[in-house]
């Protein structure tokens, strides 16, 4: 089980003055942990959730791994809902991109490069709500992944790639953080 207080440590030593919409959701997740009993809950709407996002780089890091997600119809990193097993908001970000790509991540601590909350449309059962997102960085072993059925397509996806993929700009913002072109 996720621990809320080394959560909200973690979301604090984010900062970054001069990325607003870095320090909107910044302070929107810390309300979330302080204020709600159950955060990490997929079934927690109001105000929403938190959820755990993994930005692979590519052995090189000069390109990420991105999912075209089946259901939002867009290119995204792969992320998803925090699980009871998980023991940090990090070890639900490696899940993900295991889960959702197959690639083999290097051992270590991930870092926490971005956050962003952003809205989830209505569907599979479940009211319009917001998705209170920690962004991860990794650095793959190879280049290797494998589809899942979460995914229409997976592809490494360099800078010059990100607008023609409409890769939102928080993803762009923390690509740069990591040393990204």
């Amino acid at each position: 089980m996720i621990d809320s207080r080394e959560v909200a440590a973690l979301v604090r030593a984010l900062y970054d003055p001069d990325d607003g919409e870095l320090v909107k959701s910044r302070d929107m997740v810390l309300h979330l942990l302080e204020f709600t009993q159950t955060p990490f809950s997929r079934r927690q709407f109001a105000p929403g959730h938190i959820t755990c996002t993994g930005l692979a780089l590519s052995p090189d890091g000069r390109e990420a791994l991105f999912v075209h997600h089946d259901r939002l119809d867009r290119w995204l990193l792969p992320g998803g809902h925090v699980e009871l097993e998980d023991g940090s908001a990090a070890e639900a970000a490696r899940r993900e991109v295991d889960e959702e790509t197959g690639v083999e991540l290097e051992a270590g601590d991930a870092r926490l490069i971005g956050i962003d909350v952003h809205g989830i449309p209505p569907g599979k059962g479940e009211p319009y709500h917001q998705h209170h997102d920690l962004l991860f960085s990794f650095r793959a072993k190879s280049l290797a992944f494998r589809l899942s059925c979460e995914s229409r397509a997976i592809r490494w996806l360099a800078p010059a790639d990100f607008e023609r993929y409409e890769v939102p700009r928080s993803v762009r913002r923390a690509f740069r953080r990591v040393g990204g072109q």
